[in-house]
């Protein structure tokens, strides 16, 4: 299935904090959505695999994803070398997005930043011919390289180089988060594991005020942040988002 954006993420969740509303504005839009997972995230300190395969399964139906993958990299240990450029090569010409959104290229969390590198890298030899690798038949694959590469603010705050107004969906965002019940607060997961960094109810609140301080700088209530190292052209302002003054 070719898709029109892709959002490729290290962990299962990464993207709903990312651009969970970006996905869901998208598919609003007709487009052809998808997420692939780089790892299982099986070294997070609460739930298992298992579960938080389970939890992204809840989240994709959520978001109304039309694909969902999981290359099944190793959490923690995984490296932007060939072998592991490849399998994302394999991903991006599987699915042949326009659009790429991919973890920041620095954050608090050292696989995010490993993973924008890996991601960046990936898109870029996915578009030579002349790196050959086959599909999930064994069939030759195409080349193909995505239009852009959008990288979503995480924990760490940048200036994004634009913001996309999630207003309307944003509370289908946060749904998508909370499927994650082992990751952020919710009273219904056990609380017989340690508390962390993100499952505190501060966590979600920073979230929401993140998303409200991005919303504010185009006059909307809520929006998500992208870095872009590839200069954006427009052939007409009918798109632009006026802030009121």
């Amino acid at each position: 299935m070719k898709l029109d954006i892709l959002a490729i993420a290290v962990h299962p969740d990464d993207a709903e904090l990312g651009c969970g509303g970006t996905l869901l504005a998208e598919k609003q839009r007709n487009k052809k959505t998808g997420v692939i997972d780089l790892t299982r995230g099986e070294l997070g300190t609460r739930g298992s695999a298992a579960l938080r395969a389970k939890e992204s399964a809840a989240a994709s139906a959520i978001m109304q994803l039309d694909v969902r993958e999981n290359l099944g990299m190793a959490d923690g240990f995984f490296k932007n070398d060939e072998e592991h450029q490849r399998l994302l090569i394999r991903a991006i010409r599987k699915y042949r997005p326009e659009i790429v959104l991919a973890n920041a290229l620095d954050d608090r969390h050292p696989d995010h930043g490993r993973a924008g590198h890996l991601i960046k890298d990936a898109c870029f030899l996915s578009g030579l011919r002349k790196i050959e690798t086959s599909g999930d038949n064994g069939e030759p694959q195409v080349h193909w390289r995505p239009k852009y590469i959008f990288h979503y603010i995480q924990d760490r705050y940048y200036d994004p180089g634009f913001v996309y107004d999630i207003s309307a969906v944003f509370e289908k965002k946060l749904e998508a988060i909370k499927a994650y019940s082992s990751q952020f607060y919710s009273d219904a997961y056990p609380v017989d594991e340690p508390q962390t960094y993100i499952s505190t109810p501060g966590f979600l609140d920073s979230i929401i005020g993140r998303h409200a301080m991005f919303g504010k700088m185009i006059g909307v209530p809520y929006a998500e942040g992208f870095i872009t190292e590839k200069m954006i052209g427009i052939d007409h302002f009918d798109r632009l988002i006026q802030k009121d003054t």
